[in-house]
Order: structure tokens, then C-alpha cells, then sequence
């Protein structure tokens, strides 16, 4: 899709302005509401939630303690000069692996169960990948007494034993997802047919920017937390902003919450890390805003990966939370207007980044997130000297059971699907 300089300069100011989405949950060209007529009421009353609750002070003072007390928020920016040694450059990472349940998934899932609450859900429903969405939902409805199912493809149920357990331990239901592809596509498809069944009693707690308005600006709102708290750090730590800001990108929340806070900033380059998986063939990536295309998926109007047919194809990637076929409706509006620049990290990167962060500087990385140290490094190759921002997702202690097969050297180790 192409659009004039001019265009992308009016809708960049409306968004910066918060006039975007709009009224219909558009931004620019993309998002919406796309859902079953027997959807329409529910998204109307969280919708009519959001804009009376979220930025209310009494409910932004309960999430604000919430965060601080129980999440451990500010996460902490943290200086890593071995990896900068490496890299010729000056490098920082956002630790939002340090965040309680061990991703940025905790700030949507608690903002969202607080909203249930509030909305007099009965029960929640949610989806995961990597199931760190399902963890810090879990978590969160534990915290709040709330009754808790999460749907996961079968293939995610075995790739991330780990986090199941950990649902299991808060008390969550985990639904195994057989159907279709077996990972976070179906996984999204089956947490919609049960709120379906019941639209009044049940909250659907969405996991990333993605789905019919209010979810992915709802989403973004209680992820821009990262990027507030980064841009604050960054100035304090050095004086100045950082050169480029650089996130991996699934189905794109906790990009979007690092790229949010400084999209006014122009110095500042933004550059999402999509999962290039094993090849460039349909069925061999989950790259959808490097070759993807426009349509309809779980109630958006983005950019996806299809064939010629509009069939929405299956993906791949080594790291279970980027292996999803679409991607926000802010992000493709980003790419579109230009403000932020998209690439990718094939598997193998990704894994060569993994042990680098490891090595260096002792912390070990989501799978999602080494996808971001890959296209980091890659980008200060290219850069020399200059000061880099890295969103480091979460932690890899769930990927433990894929790396031990990878690095082991395993048949059919690389290629979990």
C-alpha cells in the first residue's frame, strides 16, 4: 500500500496529536472492528470501559501501585558494554525480562484484568504463544480473583512446558489447541469462539496489539509504559536520546510499547526485528510486515501473510512468540508512513545472538528477544560508535527445553514444527 510524503506526514501528526485511531478504530487505512454481530455489544462495552476507565485517576493509581509494588516497575535500563565492546557501539537494554512473570506481558495482562473487574466479568479468557501471556494472565487473575482459561496450540504446549506449568501453579485452566496450525493463530481462534459462547459473562483478555478495536490501542496503552520509562533513563544515564530504539515484533505489543514514547522524536531511528525464520518461502517465516499483505485477521485490517487466494498462510520461527501470520494495525501504519523501518532475523541469528548476550553479559534472553540483539548487532555494523536501545522482551528461561534440543544438535531440533 502507497501513500504520498504528505499524506504520511498528516497521519504521523494525528497520531503524535492521539487522534489516531479514530472513532472507528482506524489507523489510517488499517484496523477496525471486524467481529460476529454477536461481538459488536461486548467490544462496544469495553470500548465504552476504556475511554471511562483507563485514564481515570482512581484506576490509573490502582495500576500505577500494582505495577510498582507487585510487577517491580521501573524495570531497570542497563548498560552492557561487552556486547557494545563486540559491537563497536554503545548499547543499553530495556529489562523487561526482570518484569514479575518475566516479559512486558504483565502490564497489558494486569491493566486488562483491572478493566474486567471493573466491567463485571465473570471469568476471563485469553491466548498465548510462548506463553508468557498466558503466565502473567494467570498470574494476574490470581491477583485479582478471577477465574482464568488459556488456550495454547499444541505445538506452543510442548515447546514451552515450562510456562504451562506455571498457569497450572496460578491456578489457570490450559486449553491444548489441536486444531489448525496448532500454535498462537489457532490458539487466538479458539479463545474467540468461547467468549462467543458467552459475550456478557466473559472477558477475552487479549494478549498483543492485534484484533478488533479497543484492543490494539488498549494494548499500546498499557505498553507505553516501556518506552516512557526508557526515554526517562536513556536521558538520565547520558544526557541525549538514543540513536535507534530496536524491538523484536510478533504481533507487535511490546515493540510498539518501546517505539510509542519517542515516535515525536525524528533523531531517533525505530527499528522493528520480525522472525525470518528458516527461509523466504510462505510456510518458512513469520516476517508479515517485510512481506506480508494487506487483509482481514482475528477482527483487524492489516498487513498478513497470505497467499494469491487470501488464504492466511502457516508460519515459522524458532521463538513461539513470534510465530503469527498478522501484526498490529499501528505497525502497519508505521511501516506504511515510514517512521519506523521493519527487517528480520532468521532462526539461526537469533540463536547466534542468544549465546552472544549469554556470554557477554550474563543474562539470558527470550527467544523473542534475541530476534531484537540480531537485528542490534547487525544495525551497529552498519553504524559504528552510535548509541543503541534494545527492548529485551523477556526472559529465556521458558525457551530452556527448545534451546537444550537446539543446541544439542538433535534431529529436527531447529525446526519445532
Amino acid at each position: 500500500m502507497q501513500i504520498s510524503e504528505e499524506e504520511s506526514r498528516a497521519l504521523l501528526a494525528a497520531l503524535l496529536r492521539g487522534e489516531l485511531p479514530d472513532a472507528h478504530g482506524r489507523f489510517g487505512p488499517f484496523g477496525g472492528r471486524y467481529a460476529p454481530e454477536m461481538l459488536m455489544p461486548a467490544l462496544g462495552r469495553i470500548a465504552a470501559g476504556v475511554q471511562r476507565w483507563l485514564h481515570e485517576p482512581a484506576f490509573q493509581a490502582e495500576l500505577g501501585a500494582q505495577l510498582r509494588d507487585w510487577v517491580g516497575r521501573p524495570t531497570p535500563l542497563t548498560p552492557a558494554p561487552r556486547l557494545g565492546e563486540a559491537w563497536g557501539a554503545e548499547v543499553y537494554l530495556k529489562r523487561e525480562d526482570i518484569a514479575h512473570t518475566g516479559a512486558h506481558k504483565i502490564n497489558n495482562a494486569l491493566g486488562q484484568a483491572l478493566l474486567a473487574r471493573r466491567l463485571g466479568a465473570r471469568r476471563v479468557v485469553a491466548e498465548t504463544g510462548a506463553g508468557q501471556h498466558g503466565v502473567a494472565t494467570a498470574a494476574a487473575c490470581a491477583r485479582l480473583g478471577m477465574p482464568c482459561v488459556v488456550y495454547m496450540g499444541a505445538v506452543d504446549v510442548q515447546r514451552q512446558a515450562p510456562n504451562v506449568e506455571r498457569m497450572h501453579q496460578f491456578g489457570a485452566r490450559v486449553v491444548s489447541v489441536e486444531s489448525g496450525d496448532r500454535t498462537l493463530r489457532a490458539a487466538i481462534d479458539e479463545a474467540f469462539r468461547d467468549w462467543v459462547a458467552d459475550p456478557e459473562g466473559t472477558y477475552y483478555l487479549l494478549g498483543s496489539v492485534v484484533g478488533p478495536h479497543p484492543y490494539p490501542w488498549l494494548v499500546r496503552e498499557l505498553q507505553a509504559v516501556i518506552g516512557r520509562e526508557a526515554r526517562a533513563q536513556f536521558l538520565a544515564a547520558t544526557g541525549d536520546l538514543p540513536d535507534v530504539a530496536i524491538a523484536c515484533v510478533g504481533g507487535g505489543s511490546n515493540a510498539i510499547g518501546l517505539f510509542h514514547p519517542f515516535l515525536g522524536d525524528a533523531a531517533v531511528e525505530l527499528l522493528g526485528v520480525e522472525a525470518g525464520g528458516r527461509g523466504t518461502g510462505l510456510g518458512e517465516h513469520a516476517a508479515t510486515l517485510s512481506r506480508g499483505t494487506p487483509g482481514v485477521l482475528h477482527g483487524t485490517y492489516s498487513l498478513l501473510l497470505q497467499d494469491a487466494d487470501g488464504q492466511v498462510q502457516e508460519t515459522h520461527s524458532v521463538s513461539a512468540g513470534l510465530d503469527y501470520p498478522g501484526v498490529g494495525p499501528e505497525h502497519a501504519l508505521l511501516k506504511t508512513i515510514g517512521r519506523v523501518r521493519y527487517t528480520s532475523a532468521t532462526d539461526d541469528e537469533a540463536l547466534a545472538a542468544l549465546r552472544e548476550c549469554c556470554a557477554l553479559e550474563g543474562i539470558l534472553p527470550a527467544l523473542e528477544s534475541s530476534h531484537a540483539l540480531a537485528g542490534a548487532r547487525r544495525w551497529a555494523r552498519d553504524n559504528p560508535g552510535r548509541r543503541i536501545l534494545i527492548g529485551l522482551s523477556g526472559r529465556g528461561d521458558k525457551d530452556m527445553p527448545t534451546l537444550s534440543r537446539v543446541f544439542a544438535g538433535a534431529p529436527g531440533s531447529a525446526n519445532p514444527h
